[in-house]
């Protein structure tokens, strides 16, 4: 078995982040970067020493490069993803997996039959508070869980909307999705992962403030199967920007994180409580480049695989199809 791993990143913007941690991580040989604007790829390639092209299908014919990790709009992520797959690749994608829950069965299925490496790179996954965070509620640190809810409130002008590349993908139902599967996407998959599996959900959606095809406003409600609520709220209407707030509620305590991870820990008749009290087993990997060589040299499960990767996609799917069927979705 190989001791090291060839990678291509497909997609400079968030995908530049992921391409430099390949060139710091051990075990990793980041051969090419691909990017649509000739001249950003070429400059990040120059920057990071490595090759650049513009063309998706001449860094899927390369040799050299055993996994691809996959930075382009959410719409677009299980086509690339699948191309891949059918060339022998593995491979991993940016949050959200994809928009659209039948794609990402289908890509499921071929990963699993191609017997390649799946990933959802969730980098809150990797974070040591998330899972001190999961084991305190886990472990009954707080209580039995009664609340769950993710207050993620942010301001995006119309020029967010109108730019990227290729020029207003944001605003387009087919390239991405709405406050919900974009910014809300990373707290939903915390939520989930913290509170466990989700029996209903009822939505309400709308489009207030940006002409977009997409939603700005979203409100979920959930049921889990645990029998505890669960609470979303996302926006990019909000004046002024309000950040992210995840709080899980037990009948002994509290517990808040914000966006950057930072937590509070509220326990019943414990006046230092400290989320650094909870003790977890650190053999987790730092970031997907790790997490990517751990599965494809050592055999190890990835932090987020096809399958933990859709559960987010379900949610966000299952606030927009109440909200526009007015009906309680079961998952």
């Amino acid at each position: 078995m190989a001791k090291e791993v060839g990678f291509g990143i497909l997609g400079l913007g968030r995908g530049r982040k992921t391409a430099q941690i390949a060139t710091q991580t051990a075990g990793a040989n980041l051969a090419c970067v691909c990017d649509l604007q000739e001249e950003k790829a070429k400059a990040i390639a120059q920057e990071l020493g490595c090759d650049w092209t513009t063309s998706y299908d001449h860094m899927l014919a390369r040799d050299d490069i055993d996994a691809i990790g996959i930075y382009t709009s959410s719409g677009t992520h299980a086509k690339f993803a699948n191309q891949a797959i059918a060339v022998g690749k593995h491979v991993f994608v940016t949050k959200p997996m994809d928009i659209d829950l039948n794609k990402c069965d289908h890509l499921i299925e071929a990963a699993k039959k191609a017997n390649l490496v799946l990933a959802v790179d969730f980098i809150r996954r990797y974070r040591k508070t998330d899972h001190q965070v999961r084991k305190a509620i886990v472990d009954g640190l707080i209580g039995n869980i009664i609340l769950g809810d993710l207050r993620m409130k942010w301001n995006r002008g119309q020029s967010y909307y109108d730019g990227g590349w290729p020029p207003g993908w944001r605003s387009r139902s087919s390239t991405e999705g709405g406050s919900a599967a974009n910014q809300g996407v990373h707290s939903i998959d915390q939520l989930q992962w913290f509170m466990g599996d989700i029996k209903t959900v009822q939505g309400r959606c709308g489009t207030f403030n940006h002409e977009i095809e997409t939603e700005d406003c979203s409100v979920g409600l959930l049921t889990f199967a645990s029998g505890a609520f669960g609470v979303i709220q996302t926006t990019t209407c909000s004046y002024p920007s309000l950040g992210t707030t995840l709080q899980i509620n037990g009948s002994k305590g509290t517990i808040t994180m914000d966006k950057s991870g930072t937590v509070e820990l509220l326990i019943e008749g414990e006046e230092e409580a400290n989320i650094d009290q909870v003790e977890i087993e650190s053999n987790f990997p730092d970031n997907i480049i790790e997490d990517m060589i751990r599965a494809i040299i050592d055999g190890q499960p990835v932090m987020v695989n096809g399958k933990e990767g859709r559960k987010s996609v379900a949610i966000f799917n299952a606030i927009y199809e109440s909200s526009r069927t007015g009906s309680t979705i079961h998952l």
